[in-house]
């Protein structure tokens, strides 16, 4: 993984623990980090990050970062610097065979939707849930078999969040016209 695409996560990440449903945007990682680190280096000189260093990084016009800003950003995510890095070509961090390897691409795809989805809070929680469940794959085959058994999604539906089976959503309805047909 790449250091911008690791910075990403962690923005993803950070907005999902805040409880803000959608990735932390890179001024309010910025801002953040400025309200709650000051006064957290005693003695030591204002440290801070700008919205055009962040974007640089996850863009990947800056390759690499100095170290008091790898730092910075270690400690306001609460990960190791090292962490800060481009992982090396074919890194994994645990044994892994081609069925995990699969699950890791799996998830990156999710959180990469849940990006895209940004502006659909509901949708996007949903693609990073699944993408942290333990077994992802297992999770998609289990939506797989509940979408081939008639009327089972909306009978869980009704059960599980029946506000959004009543509510009748345009997008249940134009599903649901595709199946009758």
């Amino acid at each position: 993984m790449k250091l911008g695409e690791k910075i990403r996560y962690l923005r993803e990440v950070e907005g999902s623990l805040r409880g803000l449903g959608r990735p932390m945007t890179q001024l309010e990682i910025v801002r953040a980090i400025r309200k709650e680190l000051r006064g957290a280096e005693k003695g030591s000189k204002k440290k801070t990050i700008s919205q055009s260093y962040l974007s640089q990084i996850e863009n990947g016009s800056r390759p690499h970062m100095t170290q008091s800003s790898r730092s910075l950003l270690a400690k306001f995510f609460k990960v190791h610097p090292g962490f800060l890095v481009d992982d090396p070509e074919g890194y994994h961090t645990e044994l892994t065979s081609d069925l995990r390897t699969m699950e890791g691409q799996i998830d990156v795809w999710l959180l990469q939707g849940s990006e895209r989805f940004a502006n659909d809070p509901e949708i996007s929680n949903v693609l990073i849930k699944t993408a942290r469940e333990k077994d992802t794959r297992r999770c998609l085959l289990l939506l797989g078999a509940v979408l081939d058994t008639p009327g089972l999604a909306e009978r869980l539906l009704e059960a599980l969040r029946p506000e959004l089976a009543m509510g009748g959503s345009d997008h249940g309805a134009a599903a649901e016209g595709r199946r009758t047909r």
